[in-house]
């Protein structure tokens, strides 16, 4: 069984404080490091002087372990309540913002892709998290193809290089719909 489940806070730190957890560990180079992001919430043999978990990630997902990553996402310290994120999401955002690089380059995840997200012109939420999907290195070729290409080949898992699942994407595109929409609408 293979698991991604990214959950996004504002402060991750605060969460882990409140929840017993094993935090993952990764291996570079035969040496052992604490994941980014990575979390055990269940019972995980633990190394008892670092803390870690025993086995790699990766092992550890092979012999049924599940990891939950634990995003820190900056952005949403710039709400006042889960109310007023609501109350943005249900807009909808004004598409033609991304033509324009000095907003691009106010937008979480796109901030550096000002060139790749005018060309593309994205104006649905699916569309921005293909954006999002194309700007990873496994999909960079179809950047500039029309949509239903994308479409076709966007989600498809590849070895080849780092890319972005749908789920991943969409929840970044929301992301990014959420920061355009209080440009817009809060005063």
């Amino acid at each position: 069984m293979s698991t991604d489940i990214d959950i996004d806070f504002a402060d991750r730190e605060y969460i882990l404080k409140l929840i017993s957890h094993v935090p993952a560990m990764m291996r570079e180079n035969n040496k052992e490091r604490k994941h980014n992001t990575g979390v055990y919430f269940h019972n995980t043999p633990q190394n008892p002087f670092t803390g870690l978990a025993t086995l790699d990630y990766k092992q550890a997902e092979m012999q049924g372990w599940f990891k939950i990553d634990l995003l820190n996402v900056g952005i949403y310290n710039d709400f006042a309540s889960n109310a007023e994120i609501d109350n943005l999401l249900a807009k909808e955002p004004q598409w033609d913002l991304l033509e324009h690089e000095e907003i691009i380059t106010q937008l979480f995840h796109i901030h550096n892709h000002a060139a790749t997200v005018i060309k593309m012109k994205p104006r649905s939420v699916d569309q921005l998290a293909m954006v999002l999907a194309c700007i990873r290195p496994g999909k960079k070729h179809l950047i500039g193809r029309p949509w239903r290409e994308i479409e076709q080949e966007v989600w498809v898992k590849t070895d080849d290089a780092y890319s972005f699942k749908r789920s991943h994407a969409i929840g970044y595109a929301m992301a990014i719909v959420l920061q355009m929409n209080k440009m817009t609408y809060s005063f």
